[in-house]
């Protein structure tokens, strides 16, 4: 069967480098067990997962071409192939469970992809990933970065996040414009934060949606008795100044002064 046709509506840029395929595929080394793979094209990293007996293996991808493709080459996965859309899935009801989450991410939907995972941070225990290099700087930068902002916090409140090397545009076809890097996020132990898990989420928005201005600007639409508080050294910070840990007790101290009734 001939290649599947690259179609730049759904971002695709195929690997045509065994070689980084099966580096990408040895970093996603714990937990084992339940693993998807997103967006596997013509299985380029399939090919690689198909032979780790420590795997259950189960595809996800919307490219008809591709299912097609990948129903003649990996017969072994018939049942195993999920044709859809990934940001669409429910994960408890068709991967009930934990499981790990690898693939070649689609440009397009990169960020998205890392969102959803946000949200079902209890199911998903580990994620290897090849994005654009500034979506994976993006999310495993800490603070004091140009490229630390909402994902990096979301993320790394509940996963270690680590970038692990560039992959240059040569690679792929058809090539893309820029570099993609390879990134992996293990879960920790934090079930659940020390404050609000919804108001945290919007202050971090608020805050980095406004990354230019001091916290005591960007957060003055957050609910709460901002006249008590204002005065505290955080409220002079912007936002990429302030860590993880640093967010999570401004909502703390958020919630322990809410706007009188």
């Amino acid at each position: 069967m001939k290649r599947v046709r690259a179609k730049k509506h759904l971002g695709q840029h195929f690997l045509n480098e065994p070689a980084i395929a099966e580096r990408i595929t040895e970093s996603l080394s714990t937990p084992p067990a339940h693993v998807i793979e997103v967006g596997p094209g013509m299985g380029v990293l399939t090919q690689f997962l198909v032979k780790r007996p420590d795997i259950e293996l189960q595809l996800v991808e919307i490219d008809t071409e591709s299912v097609v493709y990948l129903h003649k080459h990996y017969p072994q996965l018939q049942d195993k192939i999920i044709e859809g859309d990934f940001l669409k899935l429910d994960f408890q009801k068709l991967f009930p469970g934990k499981f790990s989450i690898i693939g070649n991410f689609p440009y397009n939907i990169s960020s998205q992809i890392f969102f959803k995972a946000f949200e079902n941070r209890h199911q998903v225990e580990a994620l290897v990933g090849m994005v654009q290099k500034e979506v994976g700087r993006r999310i495993t930068s800490g603070p004091g970065s140009k490229e630390y902002g909402i994902l990096s916090v979301f993320l790394q409140s509940f996963y270690t996040a680590e970038y692990l090397f560039t992959v240059d545009e040569h690679v792929f076809i058809p090539p893309p414009k820029v570099k993609s890097g390879v990134i992996r996020l293990l879960r920790n132990d934090v079930e659940k934060l020390p404050c609000d898990e919804k108001l945290f989420i919007k202050v971090v928005k608020a805050a980095f949606n406004q990354r230019r201005k001091t916290m005591r600007n960007s957060l003055k639409n957050i609910p709460c008795n901002m006249e008590a508080i204002k005065h505290l050294p955080v409220f002079n910070l912007r936002p990429e100044q302030l860590s993880v840990e640093g967010f999570q007790e401004l909502t703390s101290l958020i919630q322990e002064h809410p706007l009188c009734e």
